[in-house]
């Protein structure tokens, strides 16, 4: 099974962002937002790395518990009951979307604690904040 780390990156949050996905040491996504949140740009990276994944057996990891429960707990009961839960669903479209891709994929989901040295993940933010920084997209 191939592996993909991702992470999302806002400075100021919200503010500018950036996303990475990286696979064996590299950059396969990256992408940039001038106006989003830190949330939004990791629900934005995990939709680039099932695309990415396009149907194939990958292992995706990152940091983002909350993203993780969405797609895996808390979008079941949303979407039985019309995409609607009191007060609101944030961020609607990106949970869509990447529940969407999900469904159709054959990726794992797995959560890995950030800041604490693993190497993709470390990748992940750095190239996150690259492309925040400087803007790129791939």
């Amino acid at each position: 099974m191939h592996t993909l780390y991702t992470d999302g990156s806002c400075s100021p949050n919200p503010g500018p962002g950036g996303f990475a996905v990286i696979e064996d040491r590299e950059p396969v996504r990256l992408g940039f937002h001038p106006d989003s949140t830190n949330i939004r740009m990791e629900g934005w990276a995990l939709i680039a790395a099932l695309e990415y994944a396009d149907g194939k057996e990958y292992e995706i990891k990152t940091d983002s518990e909350f993203w993780i429960k969405v797609v895996t707990e808390w979008s079941l009961k949303w979407e039985a009951n019309g995409w609607q839960k009191k007060g609101g669903i944030k961020n609607l479209d990106i949970v869509q979307e990447l529940c969407s891709l999900y469904k159709k994929s054959n990726a794992k989901l797995t959560w890995v604690r950030a800041h604490v040295g693993t190497d993709g993940n470390e990748l992940a933010d750095e190239w996150a904040n690259k492309a925040r920084l400087e803007q790129l997209t791939k």
